[in-house]
């Protein structure tokens, strides 16, 4: 048997476990730096295919890493495991139905991506088994991409020194080798204090600390007429200082996330919003912290593993979907937005069956993900996969509800099978490796890895005060 038909073999006799994991993940919808139940899970699993297993990695709770195989090169598989907070839902059901009031759920498919790339390391470690390959491969468990920035703290930790090449995926509505460009990050919370007081019969002798914040946003509306158009400025308050209108509000907090295509200009416009909240302090007489909560790197391309990849997905081709399949998905698109509804009946598609063409021209995305991190350390592939009805927008209700959908746990073995693939092409070709090296320098335009995260920081679980 060749490589293909190796993954195709140990990927159906994994399907019943990987498909279990993915589910229990998405049962159990930990949110970023609590993820001890997805994690522990993963791992096991790993140690129990005969991965030497490190928990705890880089000195993070919900972090690990699993090895397997001796030598060079080392090829490394990144997988998440992180929900999202107030996206709870019931699984497989065309309506909104929240399992739980403000709770959380898998809104980005993290319960898909972890074990997609689970499936990958699996079926290489068959694949090394059976061809008498050499090389090494390591699984990456990823908490917190979602705003925790988890790849950036266990770059800092050296945990992928040594990787030759990293490979990865998500979950979408197409499929596609991904070849983008995406937003550095980073989230600071603005604490205003100020002093309480009644509100009729003493006013004057307050000061709100809730006018900061407001004053602060008024502030920051009017940057965002002068900043570059691709930087995105968001907040939300996290404490708005109580119930009471009749008292005089002590404590205010909102959190900042800014959004550039690099890190350089993330830092220009973070010291613009901070002198806004200083400015938004002194005229309400309030003081004002600032706690920095998380950031992530602008995501560097890497046209040569992009390229591999795409060939990789054309030999095994798209996923194909029962007629149930289809219907269920037809039945979430009616629930979209009337815009969402123009966009699906202009493609006239229910779950895509076909693969998007490839584009050797780095295209740009207007997200932002810690996978930045690991591609300015070392070269990274990826493809997104469909695991969703199309048009289908991330974070949302829609997305969670299919997280456990037959036509997502296809998508999801159909990553890894690709994956798999992918990392068998790089143990076998050294010429790839230095190909993606050489072109992963001149990506980087001269521009050595300097990380948005300050000394002092460290992994902090989801703000929710």
């Amino acid at each position: 048997m060749d490589y293909l038909d190796i993954i195709k073999q140990s990927l159906s006799k994994e399907a019943a476990r990987l498909i279990s994991v993915s589910d229990k993940i998405w049962d159990f919808a930990e949110v970023r730096y609590e993820e001890k139940q997805s994690s522990a899970l993963m791992a096991q699993t790993l140690e129990d295919s005969g991965f030497e297993v490190v928990r705890n990695a880089g000195g993070i709770e919900t972090a690990f890493v699993a090895t397997f195989g001796k030598g060079q090169p080392v090829v490394a598989f990144l997988g998440e495991y992180d929900a999202l907070p107030a996206l709870s839902q019931e699984a497989n059901t065309n309506c909104y139905s929240p399992v739980e009031n403000a709770g959380n759920g898998h809104g980005c498919g993290h319960n898909l991506l972890g074990t997609g790339a689970l499936a990958a390391a699996l079926a290489t470690k068959a694949c090394i088994e059976e061809l008498g390959l050499s090389g090494t491969i390591k699984y990456y468990g990823c908490p917190a991409e979602e705003g925790g920035g988890g790849k950036a703290f266990m770059a800092r930790a050296g945990l992928f020194d040594g990787v030759d090449v990293a490979f990865t995926w998500h979950p979408w509505d197409e499929n596609l080798a991904y070849n983008a460009r995406m937003l550095a990050t980073n989230q600071i919370k603005y604490l205003f204090k100020g002093k309480s007081t009644h509100a009729a019969f003493s006013p004057h002798m307050g000061r709100s600390a809730l006018d900061g914040v407001e004053l602060m946003n008024v502030g920051a509306n009017f940057l965002r007429e002068h900043i570059i158009p691709e930087a995105r400025l968001h907040y939300a308050i996290t404490n708005a200082g109580g119930n009471a209108p009749n008292v005089v509000q002590s404590d205010a907090h909102v959190l900042y996330k800014v959004r550039s295509p690099k890190m350089h200009q993330v830092r220009e416009i973070t010291e613009r919003v901070k002198d806004i909240a200083r400015g938004a302090a002194l005229m309400t007489g309030t003081q004002v912290t600032m706690e920095f909560d998380a950031a992530s790197a602008d995501l560097i391309p890497n046209v040569t593993l992009a390229s591999m990849m795409d060939e990789e997905l054309s030999k095994f081709g798209p996923v194909t979907f029962t007629d149930e399949e289809k219907a269920f998905a037809q039945s979430i698109q009616a629930t979209f937005s009337d815009e969402e509804k123009r966009r699906v009946e202009k493609s006239g598609k229910i779950l895509s069956e076909d693969l998007t063409a490839f584009r050797k021209e780095p295209d740009f995305l207007n997200g932002s993900t810690d996978v930045g991190d690991v591609s300015w350390l070392v070269p990274v592939g990826q493809v997104y996969i469909a695991t969703c009805a199309w048009g289908t927008a991330p974070h949302s209700w829609q997305m969670v509800t299919q997280g456990k959908s037959s036509y997502a746990h296809k998508g999801m073995l159909l990553a890894g099978s690709v994956i798999a693939a992918s990392a068998v092409r790089a143990l076998t070709n050294p010429a790839l490796i230095t190909a993606a090296k050489e072109e992963h320098i001149l990506q980087l335009e001269g521009e050595t890895y300097n990380s948005l995260l300050p000394e002092e920081a460290q992994p902090r679980p989801l703000n929710r005060k």
